[in-house]
């Protein structure tokens, strides 16, 4: 049983569905029915047309239970009107489902797992093994989201930036369980790019490509984080690096800036030294300012922060700094490793302790706490 293909062909099916009349939750429910008697049946009959197959089983699934709901008598549909196996005229229903699931009526975390559920072709089993919830939470979750989005229907454009951001949330939530969601994310921003053409998606797809070209440098063997000047750049995916190389370069080469592209920019300049002291830090703050000029964000101002400490020294890091909100995240973290890049050890190693206790995740805590512990034991001595 080739489960991929099954995972591939489930937004378009679903798809078909939702346009020949079915809300997007009677069409979901019947399109994972048909999944099980895939699943069932096709290893000892697999179809010549598995699409085909999905798309009549489907259907049938559907026209089932709008039967066996009484209160919707009148909306029955006779089976010998019943339309040919196959998606019918040339639609793009994935591409509608990938909008469908980033409707701005849903929460992010919502959007996310109905994205990964519609889209991405995952078991709520799955999904909710990722996110470490009990199945039955995220259960609840996806059928909330299904029933906010039912009976939408799409009469403008898809909002792109919504999707772009949903997909860099996926991205975001790493690996947990069984399922890797970074390369989850990967595989549905490429689909995507193949289906739109449009230079912000490119971007994030050039980002998170060079983003998870690193990440077998990003941990160390007893699982604590390994800082990006300190990785082995030997075990960078070389290919995967190229890879987001030209695809960003063939966003770039639009003249349409957009902030995952900006980013991209960064994370290549990041790829492209060979050590970190050969790092172009005075093209990367020009990235974050570009970056900061797109979107304004806090956040991009806090690395810009950094940027400008290693471009231009960490007293005009800390300068940058000092215009921030210090109650932003991690903004105790940079100071402290300004501080200690300018000398001053003592306030450093105050300011790692500080920000150990504030951090969310363990490896982070982890980290913060072992750079406070080494300092103060260079004070003691």
């Amino acid at each position: 049983m080739d489960e991929a293909l099954l995972r591939t062909l489930t937004p378009t099916v679903i798809g078909v569905l939702v346009r020949r009349g079915a809300d997007f939750a009677a069409a979901e429910d019947a399109v994972q029915d048909a999944l099980v008697e895939a699943l069932r049946t096709w290893a000892d009959d697999p179809p010549r047309d598995p699409k085909g197959w999905l798309v009549t089983v489907a259907w049938r699934k559907f026209l089932d239970a709008a039967r066996a709901d009484t209160s919707r008598r009148h909306r029955e549909v006779r089976v010998d009107a019943e339309p040919a196996p196959g998606p019918g005229e040339a639609v793009d229903d994935t591409l509608q489902l990938y909008f469908l699931c980033a409707h701005p009526s849903l929460t992010p975390a919502s959007a996310v797992a109905l994205t990964l559920r519609a889209v991405g072709g995952l078991t709520t089993r799955q999904i909710a093994q990722a996110y470490l919830v009990p199945e039955a939470t995220m259960a609840q979750r996806i059928s909330r989201a299904k029933r906010t989005v039912s009976g939408v229907r799409f009469t403008r454009p898809g909002d792109v930036a919504t999707v772009l951001r949903v997909l860099y949330l996926v991205f975001n939530e790493g690996y947990s369980g069984d399922v890797d969601l970074a390369a989850e994310a990967i595989r549905l921003t490429r689909e995507l790019a193949a289906r739109i053409d449009h230079e912000e998606v490119a971007g994030l797809l050039a980002l998170m490509l060079l983003h998870h070209a690193r990440r077998p440098a990003r941990t160390a063997a007893d699982g604590s984080l390994v800082p990006l000047a300190e990785q082995d750049r030997g075990l960078w995916d070389t290919r995967m690096i190229a890879e987001g190389v030209d695809v960003l370069q063939a966003a770039l080469a639009r003249d349409r800036l957009g902030e995952f592209q900006a980013q991209a920019a960064i994370a290549a300049l990041h790829a492209d030294a060979r050590t970190a002291e050969e790092t172009d830090w005075v093209q990367i703050v020009e990235w974050y300012d570009e970056l900061v000029r797109i979107t304004d964000s806090p956040v991009a101002r806090l690395n810009r922060a950094v940027a400008v400490g290693e471009a231009d020294g960490p007293r005009a890091g800390l300068a940058a700094l000092s215009a921030l909100d210090p109650t932003l995240p991690r903004y105790t973290a940079v100071a402290a490793y300004l501080h200690e890049r300018d000398g001053d050890p003592t306030t450093a190693a105050r300011l790692y302790a500080e920000a150990a206790r504030a951090a969310t995740n363990l490896p982070e805590c982890g980290h913060l706490t072992r750079q406070a512990a080494r300092l103060n034991a260079q004070l003691r001595g």
